[in-house]
């Protein structure tokens, strides 16, 4: 357990805009017609108070395209499964597949990667990845407490909820317009046992863009990242907990986390369905079928901020397919 979870950030700081990224401080909530800074503000406070009641390491983020709110934001804490979206990017976007068609054979294993989280999958994606195209990706992104793992388990890369609130609020800028449709499409279409907390429950109007990540079954990692969308209005959210005792426990810290985060945001279905505004198109309905079965990917787990390491209770996986 944490010993003390320390002083509380709640912030509220303006995003510096990329040269390249289409211009948004414009854009009026379909429906609404008004800002989104306009219309709502994390509950942060809320969150906050929560969050000092329960067991374990946790941080969390919120963000939209002008402000960021964060309770501890840059602690590091490992990926897990999180870490298959940027497998997913990294992949599609390499100089070997970007400009073309990927095979049946490639979507075969990239969607059952992160619809049904499944970690043999992942592995023989980060086999032709690796560390360098994973820091690769985080520097275009501008992860700045992104570390990958110099053993070579992807599932104990550390990343903070401030750098993947600021991967997931414009995901499909770092894929190329010739695969964002698909890269997209596994993201909106978790099967339901792959999901928790914002992941269950989006709020009406918003499309929604989920990966999860946990140590199976051990509670030792219980952790979030997700992108809700409504046309040109975005909001991303982020909640890392370890240490948290139990995976029912701990899946039951992110849903209060994220919805008491994220409360208020303006709901309601919108009469004409705005096109997308990078790629367009209804994901499909989730991919339904037995669970994958997981290897664990093992080692030390990262020291809590009382300076207490605890060892991983798996062990690295050898996988082949």
């Amino acid at each position: 357990m944490l010993a003390s979870i320390g002083a509380v950030c709640a912030l509220a700081v303006p995003l510096a805009s990329s040269s390249a990224a289409p211009a948004t401080n414009r854009c009026l909530v379909p429906g609404f017609g008004k800002p989104l800074g306009k219309l709502w503000q994390p509950h942060m406070k809320a969150a906050v108070r929560y969050a000092k009641r329960r067991t374990g390491d946790i941080a969390f983020a919120v963000r939209t395209e002008n402000n960021h709110y964060g309770y501890r934001p840059n602690h590091q804490e490992w990926s897990a499964s999180m870490m298959k979206a940027m497998l997913l990017v990294a992949y599609v976007d390499q100089p070997g597949a970007a400009h073309r068609k990927l095979t049946a054979g490639e979507k075969a294993i990239l969607g059952p990667m992160i619809t049904a989280s499944n970690n043999y999958d992942a592995q023989l994606i980060y086999n032709q990845i690796g560390n360098s195209g994973l820091q690769a990706l985080a520097h275009r992104v501008g992860m700045t407490h992104f570390a990958t793992n110099p053993s070579g388990i992807w599932g104990e890369t550390l990343v903070t909820a401030r750098d993947l609130t600021y991967f997931f609020l414009h995901i499909d800028w770092y894929i190329m317009s010739s695969h964002r449709l698909y890269a997209m499409r596994p993201l909106a279409s978790i099967i339901p046992s792959e999901r928790c907390g914002i992941g269950q429950v989006a709020p009406r109007g918003w499309k929604l863009y989920f990966k999860g990540g946990w140590g199976y079954g051990t509670g030792l990692i219980d952790s979030q990242v997700a992108l809700l969308e409504r046309g040109c209005a975005r909001v991303s959210l982020a909640v890392l907990t370890m240490y948290d005792g139990g995976h029912p426990y701990g899946q039951g810290d992110a849903p209060r986390y994220l919805l008491e985060a994220a409360a208020q945001v303006p709901e309601g279905e919108i009469a004409e369905r705005a096109p997308h505004p990078s790629w367009g198109g209804s994901a499909p309905e989730p991919r339904r079928g037995e669970r994958a079965p997981r290897p664990s990917w093992g080692g030390s787990a990262p020291r809590t901020s009382s300076g207490r390491g605890r060892h991983a209770p798996f062990g690295r996986a050898s996988v082949s397919r």
